[in-house]
């Protein structure tokens, strides 16, 4: 039997945090429990807010942890190459299309349709996007995507729904309102979802599955911020002839407020408490891990 494979995927944009360090345990206590492996991915795409300190900073925080993973670490922002051709094979199914309004463009949409009554948002809370890009024709495009005018690349959801209807997903963990076991699959609900850009080939949607499929992931331990996103995942999965993972979301770390942690908040951020003297065994009291 094929031993199974987990994953823990942090950006390096800022430093770790404890709810970092929970789903980190987690991925390595299932790992051992189960005789399995992990890996570790550096999700570096956005070139802008990544930096180099920040990665060298989780290797140092999940080895003061106790985490071993297995290397060599998979970057992405080493294997775009990738993303492109998954994106192509979407292309070729006539699944993309490229819009061009700018975020100040789409939001002044959104505003001039909910003048008019609600508009649709994503699990997220994102207004779904509004453009009329996807009913321009091949000669309306091309001369703007000539003029070197910005651009994201859009999934047309209503085509690929009718190309992967019935989806489900097995969850393992639960929900953010107890969903668990075979869970259906609602991808319409976030509209057209970007893909790429024009100077960025990939999306975090488009190349978190890649990457699990690429690197042989069967168990998929993550926070319940992504269990609605597992709709789109799923759809380009089959979209991509991709195989199916399990799944297991887990609960948020929130502050006093009820907010997610984030990297902002350095109260809870590992480096000071390691610099508290924190230590590991702490940091599993801290997360519930006991």
């Amino acid at each position: 039997m094929t031993p199974p494979v987990f994953r823990f995927a942090p950006s390096p944009n800022g430093l770790l945090h404890l709810g970092h360090a929970y789903s980190a345990l987690l991925n390595f206590d299932r790992a051992r429990e189960t005789g399995g492996r992990l890996l570790l991915r550096i999700e570096d795409i956005d070139a802008t807010r990544c930096r180099p300190e920040f990665e060298t900073a989780i290797y140092e925080d999940l080895a003061w942890l106790g985490i071993a993973w297995e290397t060599p670490v998979r970057r992405q922002s080493e294997h775009l190459a990738d993303y492109r051709v998954a994106l192509e094979r979407l292309s070729a199914l006539g699944l993309v299309y490229p819009a061009f309004e700018s975020r100040a463009e789409i939001a002044k949409l959104v505003a001039a349709r909910e003048a008019a009554g609600p508009w649709p948002r994503d699990p997220d809370g994102a207004p779904l996007y509004p453009g009329d890009a996807k009913s321009l024709s091949a000669d309306e495009r091309a001369p703007l995507i000539e003029s070197g005018a910005p651009y994201a690349l859009r999934l047309d959801m209503a085509a690929a729904c009718r190309r992967v209807a019935g989806l489900t997903w097995d969850e393992r963990g639960e929900g953010p309102n107890d969903e668990r076991g075979i869970v259906p699959a609602r991808p319409e609900a976030w509209g057209d979802v970007i893909l790429a850009r024009k100077e960025t080939p990939t999306s975090y949607h488009l190349s978190v599955v890649v990457d699990d499929a690429l690197q042989g992931v069967s168990e998929i331990v993550r926070g319940q911020d992504l269990f609605h996103a597992t709709s789109v995942h799923r759809t380009l999965q089959v979209l991509l002839g991709l195989p199916e993972p399990i799944y297991r979301h887990h609960g948020l770390l929130r502050d006093e407020a009820g907010r997610k942690l984030s990297k902002s908040t350095s109260s809870t951020g590992l480096r000071e408490l390691r610099a508290a003297r924190t230590t590991p065994l702490d940091i599993r009291r801290l997360v519930g891990l006991g």
